[in-house]
């Protein structure tokens, strides 16, 4: 079968590769693609800066983002062959950990996880792919294609769900919230946010185009400049871009009581002056809390599935902002200005 692969650590070396079907270990339900979302971290695969192949071999099966057919299931998997199915991408460490133990394997102790086209297993990008019940959840048929949102949705998923239990601590009911990038996972933070009834405002840096066009019809409000000038104090910011400026302008505008979650990694390498102990005072005597959420486990991609299957569809079709056939797999990760979600088309 025909699967897009990749030596970790080695740039220029994807490619487009025939490989054996995927082996019975891996599950007893047996599972054809359909499309494949690229993201940032498939590109940083592929440049060489990240990534792991599975133990003794040279080359990984790239691709995370899934959506899938099932062809064929065990009776009393709770699945069925033609059903619409997202698999899921970590996987628990082998000890296992506490967390990894309950699964809550997104919160690993250890590192000793795997991640399927990331870490130690193979992706799903692939023309068929093996895998077990746990970590295989359905989507809704009426989704189609645009099933395969439901991964970076159930990374947005959690973060809210850590937003909420954070803010537990204490009488919450948050009235605004600002997201920061205008992505998939800061549309999708939006989505989940108006969805949950509170005001959204949304900062990004182009200022016309496809992405305000999209927050606009989110019934939210679109914003390119800082924090303080488009909410006075949030009661919670979904930080999704990893820009460490706009990580503590987040911090320093904040409502009492009130939760950054914090979801974009930052590359480093990058100096800002910070008055420390006036953030510090702030957040004391404001009872304010940051925290970082990554992955996520089999509840959030319940809850981003439900998520989806609420927003209007003509919206969420318009995050696809381009569909590419397997064989042109290199023009998706070609970045062009008004990409949104670049989806690789496996099978039909």
């Amino acid at each position: 079968m025909k699967a897009l692969t990749v030596v970790p650590g080695k740039a220029g070396s994807a490619r487009l590769d025939d490989v054996d079907d995927p082996p019975a270990s891996d599950g007893p339900v047996l599972v054809e693609t359909l499309a494949v979302g690229v993201c940032g971290t498939d590109a940083e695969i592929v440049s060489g800066a990240y990534g792991w192949a599975p133990p003794g071999r040279e080359r990984l099966v790239l691709g995370h983002e899934s959506l899938g057919r099932v062809v064929e299931a065990p009776a009393g998997s709770g699945f069925e062959a033609g059903d619409l199915v997202v698999g899921i991408v970590r996987r628990p460490d082998p000890v296992p950990c506490a967390n990894c133990a309950v699964g809550e394997w997104d919160f690993c102790r250890n590192g000793r996880y795997t991640e399927r086209g990331i870490k130690e297993h193979d992706g799903y990008c692939s023309e068929r792919y093996r895998i077990t019940p746990d970590y295989l959840v359905k989507v809704d048929p009426a989704l189609g294609v645009l099933g395969v949102l439901l991964e970076p949705a159930s990374v947005v998923a959690k973060a809210w769900e850590q937003v909420e239990r954070i803010g537990a601590r204490a009488h919450f009911a948050p009235e605004r919230a600002v997201v920061t990038g205008a992505g998939p996972i800061g549309l999708l933070a939006a989505l989940i946010g108006v969805q949950r009834g509170i005001e959204v405002h949304v900062i990004d840096q182009v200022a016309s185009g496809l992405k305000p066009d999209l927050v606009a019809a989110l019934g939210a409000t679109y914003h390119t400049g800082a924090i303080e000038d488009a909410c006075d104090a949030p009661d919670v910011v979904v930080e999704c871009t990893g820009v460490g400026s706009l990580v503590f302008d987040a911090m320093e505008h904040l409502a009492p009581g009130g939760v950054v979650c914090l979801t974009g990694v930052s590359s480093g390498g990058h100096s800002i002056g910070v008055d420390a102990g006036l953030l510090n005072r702030s957040m004391v005597l404001e009872n304010e809390a940051v925290v970082g959420s990554v992955n996520a486990n089999r509840r959030h991609y319940e809850a981003g599935a439900a998520a989806l299957a609420k927003a209007d569809a003509g919206w969420l079709g318009r995050l696809v902002s381009r569909r590419v056939p397997l064989e042109s797999w290199s023009e998706a990760l070609d970045r062009k200005p008004d990409d949104v979600k670049v989806v690789i088309e496996v099978g039909s």
